[in-house]
């Protein structure tokens, strides 16, 4: 039976292995095939703005017994002709109807007509205008804290590993994750609002936490690496990614389960736009920063890493003594023990047998007659001490 603590403790201790590192071209491939097409869909299909970025006016119906949207498309079209509404359904009996910026006079026939559509009175029939200048400032804000973000990451994450190419690569896990997501938004025509705006901020401090983990366990491995011989810096810094993948993917199964319930729950059963807005971008977001931290950033950094001449001269001399180890003479190999005779049979005391043509050693003469003397006699002691009279 398949036991996940043990199949996470072999690949601490490296009895199993996957090759993260030596594979990194298809990792590569995967990334670029998924850029395009975000690229694709962001020039076929764009990014849908909000109201808040577009500007116009907004009314929401609530109360309504149908929620169909050619009911009040057709309403509004008898007011304003060439319209072309935006109707969505939120709470499962409220109609939000946007539309451009209209004059108080027609915004004040748009909302009767709506409740006459829907048969709803008046006073349930809400309007309010959305200036354009208010999403651009919201836009321009977040686009200034991105740079900001990358620039200061980028100086702790060099700071505090010591090294520029862990930085560099953080980095383009960071904008792989975030061109994934817009694209994605791109593909499935959802709106892009301030909440989606700070969905997408979110997911870089998330990727970003999990591409530090890693590369913590990365730098922890390959500390002394260039001193030893036992292993090259890919097969330390694969070693790493392989001791943290169990972690990465517990955090990424624990972030996902909330986030999709309030994305598949929240949006589109009980209809909560706002929740629709920043729930895609975290979900999206959270799955393609656990790729990046394990398929990208480690093997990109490993990439810049390889060129350096210590660590060169380090991979050259592990294959160096893999190669003498498994191309060692015979002759160095140690020699069996053969016995001295063949068919000869150790005698019970444990003794090694006697080369044949050897002579025994002489006993000395006497030996024996002097080993029988210094016998007594059986009953020859009891006879005298039973002979003898006591005093």
């Amino acid at each position: 039976m398949f036991s996940f603590a043990q199949f996470g403790n072999d690949l601490y201790s490296g009895k199993r292995s996957f090759d993260f590192i030596g594979r990194r071209w298809v990792w590569y491939a995967v990334a670029v095939a998924l850029m395009v097409m975000s690229f694709a869909a962001l020039g076929l299909r764009g990014i849908n703005p909000g109201i808040e970025f577009r500007g116009g006016s907004e009314f929401r119906v609530s109360k309504v017994s149908d929620t169909s949207d050619l009911i009040g498309q057709r309403a509004v079209q008898e007011v304003v002709a060439d319209a072309q509404p935006r109707i969505s359904s939120f709470g499962g009996d409220g109609v939000r109807v946007e539309l451009s910026k209209l004059s108080p006079e027609k915004t004040t026939a748009v909302q009767k007509a709506l409740a006459e559509a829907y048969d709803v009175p008046v006073a349930n029939v809400s309007s309010d205008f959305v200036g354009a200048s208010w999403g651009r400032d919201v836009s321009g804000k977040a686009a200034k804290g991105l740079v900001v973000f990358l620039v200061l990451v980028s100086l702790v994450i060099a700071l505090y590993f010591r090294t520029w190419k862990m930085a560099f690569a953080g980095v383009v896990a960071l904008l792989h994750d975030l061109l994934l997501t817009v694209g994605v938004y791109a593909l499935v025509g959802f709106e892009v609002t301030p909440a989606s705006v700070i969905g997408f901020l979110t997911i870089l401090g998330y990727s970003l936490y999990d591409t530090v983990v890693v590369f913590d366990k990365v730098r922890e491995n390959t500390e002394h690496i260039t001193g030893t011989s036992k292993r090259t810096f890919a097969e330390a810094a694969n070693l790493a990614v392989n001791q943290t993948l169990v972690r990465s993917i517990n955090t990424s199964v624990v972030a996902l389960l909330p986030v999709a319930s309030i994305l598949f729950i929240g949006a589109f059963i009980l209809g909560a736009g706002t929740l629709k807005d920043i729930a895609l971008a975290l979900f999206v977001g959270i799955a393609a920063g656990t790729y990046s931290s394990v398929f990208i950033a480690p093997p990109l950094y490993v990439q810049l890493r390889e060129a350096e001449p210590e660590i060169l001269a380090q991979t050259e001399r592990v294959q160096r003594r893999r190669t003498q180890d498994s191309v060692r003479p015979q002759d160095t190999a140690r020699p069996k023990r053969v016995p001295a005779t063949v068919g000869a049979a150790v005698d019970e005391g444990g003794t090694a047998p006697r080369p044949s043509g050897t002579a025994a050693r002489p006993k000395p003469a006497g030996a024996g007659q002097q080993r029988r003397k210094q016998q007594p006699r059986k009953g020859g002691s009891k006879s005298k001490r039973g002979g003898g009279k006591r005093r």
